[in-house]
């Protein structure tokens, strides 16, 4: 199965589990890995959440094709997340959004 990942999933796996060099392959390793341990269920709008191996906490939101997965987010469950939401969380208000017309930074002008 063909595994892709995002700008934003990886960003997201960044922010969430430490000591990554290869952020993209380790996402596609993992998802690959409990796909194929069957560890898929339905989620909102055609996707599906995919629960990690190692860690259970961790979920995987993917879109599916034909033959493959397209990572597009990832969220921690539980009471302990490796990164407390307070550091990801400050991180929101700085985050540029994309305006119509492709100018960015979040105000009009």
């Amino acid at each position: 199965m063909l595994v892709a990942v995002t700008d934003h999933a990886v960003s997201r796996y960044r922010q969430r589990v430490r000591g990554s060099l290869e952020e993209r392959a380790e996402i596609i390793a993992r998802v690959r890995a409990a796909h194929a341990a069957g560890r898929v269920v339905p989620a909102p709008r055609g996707a599906v959440a995919v629960r990690d191996l190692q860690d259970r906490d961790l979920i995987f939101i993917c879109r599916p094709g034909r033959d493959e997965l397209v990572v597009i987010t990832l969220w921690e469950e539980g009471d302990g997340p490796a990164v407390p939401r307070a550091f990801t969380d400050a991180l929101a208000p700085t985050d540029a959004t994309v305006e119509p017309g492709g100018r960015g930074g979040g105000r009009g002008r």
